[in-house]
């Protein structure tokens, strides 16, 4: 492991920095405090120009290299917690109830806060770098906006890079996917208004939740049986609400779910089946049956020459042994895959240890990695942007 020497000194810096954020978690669009943080860091490190508030909490760094150049490597972090109460039992723990680092977004704003110090302190490259510290990734659009703000207007980039952590993998594993790497993702509200009655007489109603019943067993059968079989897809229904008396047949049901998706006509097709299907119910039981589908996440496509570069430059860091150049796309998504539709980029995976999941209550990031990711997001900067 060559960790880089400014980084491997800030080390005890770093980890308690990460820790901080850890305690100290905001949801998306709140990251009113871990901004400040941000920024008061940032400033310290000596970066040549701070922006804040871009996307509504969003924080934006430039750092000069020691030469003039006319190529900017962008290189992003997302800052926002999830809403879960954290059980971990950490010393540490999230001191906000209801709220976790659950997906180790403190981690990945304390890697690039430790590439910052590095890149200022030795300036060892041709141009700028853009930091990019992003509010909401989980699900609430905080790229798109940063984007509808000007975001590449203001700082334009000629590449961009992210990096997020793997748990349960192997230590300081780089991983990377080629072309088409995490799914894109629609999420839908499907509403059911139809007729209550009293539930000992159900022949007065039009029972919404036998609607809903079946409305879920045809939507279960689109992609077995309408989406080509080579075609990945996930559909899932995660939230069902309806009714609130033992005694009443209610007159409103909602469910709600996710769609992933590699394919943007295949998500167009299982788009309309859900569409057709509802329509179908509402004839058959006379009622309103009202679906909302909203494009969340495009697909995220990293291209495949800065892949290579992006693990050219890890592998100075953790060695040939640590690299994964051709790793399977993951059915999550990302909303950095917002940021690569309009500049070309790579997104890797940094594993470490763990025995839970992302989103987990459990969830822990071991901060033995942040070195090792900072350490990876200078060196691309410095490869990527040779003085000679």
């Amino acid at each position: 492991m060559q960790i880089l020497p400014v980084i491997a000194y800030s080390k005890d810096e770093l980890i308690s920095l990460f820790k901080k954020l850890h305690q100290n978690p905001e949801l998306g669009f709140e990251e009113f405090e871990t901004a400040e943080l941000v920024k008061q860091k940032l400033s310290e490190y000596g970066v040549d120009e701070i922006t804040s508030e871009l996307g509504k909490t969003g924080v934006v760094a430039v750092i000069n290299g020691k030469q003039r150049g006319t190529r900017q490597i962008g290189l992003r972090a997302d800052m926002d917690a999830l809403p879960i109460e954290e059980t971990t039992k950490l010393n540490y723990a999230s001191k906000n109830p209801g709220k976790m680092h659950a997906c180790g977004h403190d981690g990945h704003t304390t890697m690039l806060l430790g590439a910052a110090k590095h890149l200022c302190e030795t300036r060892n490259f041709k141009g700028k770098v853009v930091l990019i510290f992003q509010p909401a990734e989980e699900g609430l659009g905080g790229a798109r906006l940063m984007l509808r703000e000007g975001l590449f207007e203001k700082f334009p980039c000629s590449e961009i890079y992210g990096i997020h952590n793997s748990p349960n993998g192997k230590h300081s594993e780089i991983s990377i996917c080629k072309g088409k790497a995490m799914a894109g993702a629609s999420f839908f509200d499907i509403t059911i208004n139809a007729r209550g009655s009293h539930a000992a007489m159900p022949h007065q109603s039009i029972d919404p939740i036998i609607i809903c019943s079946n409305l879920i067993d045809q939507m279960q059968a689109i992609v077995s049986r309408n989406t080509p079989p080579l075609e990945s897809v996930v559909l899932s229904i995660t939230q069902i609400h309806s009714g609130s008396a033992y005694n009443v047949i209610p007159e409103e049901a909602r469910l709600c779910g996710t769609i992933r998706y590699f394919s943007e006509e295949v998500f167009t097709l299982v788009e309309e089946r859900i569409k057709a299907i509802c329509k179908g119910l509402e004839t058959a039981y006379h009622v309103q049956v009202i679906p909302d589908l909203r494009n969340t996440f495009d697909v995220l496509h990293n291209d495949a020459d800065l892949s290579d570069c992006y693990m050219d430059a890890a592998e100075e860091i953790v060695g040939k042994d640590n690299i994964i150049r051709t790793a399977n796309p993951a059915t999550g998504s990302e909303d950095f895959a917002d940021m690569l539709q309009h500049v070309r980029g790579a997104y890797c995976r940094i594993g470490h240890n763990g025995t839970q999941p992302l989103h987990s209550p459990n969830f822990m990031l071991d901060p033995e990695i942040i070195p090792v990711g900072a350490s990876v997001l200078a060196r691309l900067v410095e490869k990527q942007l040779p003085t000679n």
